[in-house]
């Protein structure tokens, strides 16, 4: 992989799933209801604690915890299995031509035209094929590198 733009070795986490999956819940609408519910229940809560027996006050907590604590660990457990089918070490370089991707057992080419998008969000660059796959790379593996590259993804997918 000589002559490349960029080039990074990087190994997507469930950490970075998770994160990428909360940057989308908490960018839309199921996000605001969410987060509507969430301030709802500890409304009710707060209104009703001393009113209320022992089995209404798990009920309430349980709504409290259903968008803080038990929507974030199950989507965790999911991107831990996710990243199980991934492989470990990968290196991706990024030239004129297209994306490179290099594995321990394998080796793929992306063109620019099967790219679909890339997005930017605070803590990573994501890039999106049209065959509904992506690349995480996340401001670590990035450095200060973050903005050049994005806007040479963008200017590379612009049609």
């Amino acid at each position: 992989m000589r002559d490349m733009k960029y080039k990074f070795n990087y190994q997507t986490t469930a950490f970075d799933i998770w994160q990428l999956s909360m940057y989308g819940v908490y960018g839309s609408m199921v996000g605001v209801s969410n987060i509507i519910f969430t301030v709802a229940m500890l409304l009710l809560t707060a209104r009703f604690w001393g009113d209320v027996n022992s089995f209404m006050k798990i009920l309430l907590i349980i709504g409290i915890c259903i968008f803080t604590v038990i929507q974030p660990a199950l989507v965790y457990m999911r991107g831990k299995r996710q990243v199980a089918t991934l492989p470990h070490e990968m290196e991706i370089g990024f030239d004129d031509n297209g994306i490179h991707i290099n594995t321990e057992e394998q080796s793929s080419y992306l063109k620019w035209d099967a790219v679909e998008g890339v997005l930017k969000k605070p803590t990573m660059i994501v890039i999106l094929s049209r065959d509904k796959h992506g690349f995480i790379l996340t401001n670590r593996a990035l450095g200060k590198q973050k903005e050049a590259f994005y806007n040479y993804v963008f200017s590379k997918i612009q049609r």
